[in-house]
């Protein structure tokens, strides 16, 4: 093909949306060095700071969700969807995409509603295993569908559906680093056993408090813990913890490399966000799953069962998480079979390459 191929691709709101769509600008960017990607994003939204940090030029929208507690508010809400209709059709019409991606949230709406309106192939990736409302309402627009769980023909039509997996982010399959190294870059002893807890890069306030509620547990379990509180929380948690001598706890409010932290733990406390749990996956890595129960559709959840019906990960409800998960998790660390088991399990459902495929579908869409 001589011309110069054009993609957009449109979405985010949380890294679980923001780590695939740059995944699959990459793969793009490696079969077709000369392609020109745009990203279209929401105003206000993380894309706006990580894709750019990633080298892709990024547009945002005004757009935003619907406020259900307040209804008034929805008038400025209206307001916000027509302008962004108005400047998706603007940025369209300007860029001239060839193909149009959209990985969830906010902007994929108008982004693929006017793509498709104006006769410009669009792919859909949803990475839950509960499809999210935007995803729903383009896929009848949408040429194709990738997804990363098994029995999506629920939400979609299963002629468009491909099953890909979740792009993750690279940098964790490529980590070439021992465990002993890992662990010593944390500080700690790679002669004990050790815990990953992650809340994503705000952190998790549930998580926070099963740790800080049992540190009885941390000081006399005999096992070491790599405690990323998040941001929001971290300066109220160091406060709480002033004082107190705890080799065996190395606490931080972010991981820069978490392909290091993985390779670190033996067993991983986590939130159940589709992009996590593909990591989790690809690098068979035995995890203890927490879902918010602040998510639409309680999708983490229904993400986490996926696992779980599978014998391929350990299930802990938010609201019983401060009594019983960090004694669970010690047991559960010191436990051979079951870390084995957990970890064979989990293996078995990885979709490697998931970028790659996600990648030569969009590319044939620009070539019909």
């Amino acid at each position: 093909m001589n011309e110069e191929l054009r993609i957009i691709i449109s979405g985010g709101g949380t890294g679980g949306h923001i780590f695939p769509a740059i995944s699959i600008a990459n793969a793009i960017k490696a079969k077709r060095p000369e392609a020109k990607i745009l990203f279209v994003g929401a105003l206000g939204r993380m894309e706006m700071q990580r894709v750019p940090a990633a080298g892709y030029e990024i547009i945002g929208l005004p757009i935003c969700g619907f406020d259900r507690k307040n209804l008034l508010k929805n008038i400025s809400v209206l307001f916000k969807i027509w302008k962004s209709q108005r400047m998706a059709r603007k940025i369209i019409k300007d860029f001239r995409p060839m193909a149009a991606v959209g990985v969830g949230g906010y902007a994929s709406g108008p982004t693929l509603n006017k793509a498709a309106a104006m006769g410009i192939p669009c792919l859909i990736q949803e990475q839950n295993s509960y499809a999210g409302v935007t995803n729903k309402l383009l896929a009848k627009k949408a040429r194709k569908i990738c997804v990363a769980y098994e029995g999506m023909e629920r939400f979609f039509p299963a002629d468009k559906i491909i099953l890909t997996g979740n792009p993750v982010r690279q940098n964790l399959l490529e980590t070439t680093m021992s465990r002993e190294k890992a662990i010593s870059s944390f500080g700690l002893d790679p002669q004990k056993k050790t815990i990953l807890l992650v809340g994503g890069s705000l952190g998790a306030r549930t998580i926070n408090e099963s740790i800080l509620q049992h540190l009885d547990i941390v000081e006399t379990s005999g096992v070491q813990f790599i405690w990323q509180t998040g941001k929001y929380y971290h300066a109220a948690i160091e406060e709480q913890l002033k004082g107190k001598q705890l080799p065996m706890l190395k606490v931080t409010d972010f991981i820069s490399d978490m392909g290091a932290a993985y390779k670190a733990a033996d067993l991983v406390i986590s939130r159940a966000g589709a992009s996590s749990i593909s990591e989790f996956c690809l690098i068979g890595k035995p995890v203890i799953l927490v879902p918010s129960p602040n998510v639409a559709e309680d999708h983490q959840t229904k993400n986490a069962m996926a696992l779980v019906n599978k014998d391929a990960a350990i299930y802990v409800k938010d609201a019983e998480a401060p009594h019983m998960l960090l004694e669970l998790a010690v047991k559960t660390v010191k436990d051979e079979s079951k870390l084995k088991d957990l970890s064979t399990n989990i293996l078995k459902l990885a979709l490697p390459n998931s970028a790659n495929i996600i990648a030569d579908e969009v590319i044939s869409l620009t070539s019909k």
